[in-house]
């Protein structure tokens, strides 16, 4: 098999990283920053008022699989409070403030985020000969920040990401738009991710051969989907493409 590109996910493969949606911090801390806007509600309500947009965004989406949007969440809410105060705002800060939101709001909730072990030194050894994608279910709002912030940013030529789209992974559409970025044929690429069936099922769907990276991450097993490779720290991706090479 001749390999031209590298797929990878990002978030469970690339980024151990860990987050509480549940921890009663956020909704606290953006119950507070809402009310310098003018908008008052305790931190249950925003809470509530968080899942609520959420389900309805994906109530009233025609995809299989759904993906919400935060920054939108943010809006909607700022939308359904504002008042005299929030409306005088000035119009830049009202713009952005749903973005500042999302950005706080993943802030609060994040506990972990780093590397897996050894995942830039073994990026670095692929760059020279295989281009390099990501994909992620995720936001916008964090999703590439999240990578610049771990040091990852500039070793992808594309970064496909959910909540652009309006769906997530199985879905194979997320896939056909990396590879649609890379110019390349799924028989070209590999596609590495730590979930058997966001990941290796909806790889090997589009026609990927596929690389299972057992890590403390994603769903470990799903019938029916076999990985064609699977490693067990990251570095030992470069046995898996070496694996491919010579078939």
């Amino acid at each position: 098999m001749l390999v031209k590109g590298i797929i990878f996910d990002i978030n469970g493969t690339l980024t151990d990283i860990h987050t509480n949606e549940m921890h009663d911090d956020i909704y606290r801390v953006i119950s507070n920053l809402l009310s310098y806007q003018g908008i008052f509600l305790d931190p249950d309500t925003v809470k509530e008022l968080y899942f609520q947009i959420m389900k309805e965004q994906r109530a009233a989406s025609v995809e299989r699989h759904p993906e919400f949007d935060v920054v939108g969440i943010f809006r909607e809410m700022i939308a359904r409070n504002s008042t005299e105060f929030t409306q005088r705002l000035p119009p830049g800060k009202l713009e952005q403030l749903p973005l500042f939101l999302a950005e706080t709001y993943r802030a609060a909730s994040r506990f972990r985020l780093q590397l897996y072990p050894g995942v830039e030194n073994t990026i670095k050894q692929l760059i020279p000969n295989y281009r390099l994608a990501a994909i992620s279910d995720g936001q916008t709002a964090y999703a590439v920040p999240e990578l610049n912030a771990v040091g990852l940013a500039d070793y992808f030529e594309t970064v496909t990401v959910s909540g652009d789209l309006g769906y997530r992974k199985p879905d194979k559409r997320m896939f056909e738009s990396a590879l649609t970025a890379l110019q390349m044929a799924p028989a070209e690429v590999l596609f590495v991710g730590n979930d058997m069936y966001r990941d290796i099922y909806g790889a090997k769907e589009l026609g990927m051969k596929t690389v299972f990276f057992k890590s403390n991450q994603g769903t470990q097993e799903k019938k029916g989907v076999e990985p064609d490779y699977i490693i067990y720290n990251f570095p030992e991706l470069l046995n898996a493409v070496r694996f491919f090479e010579e078939k």
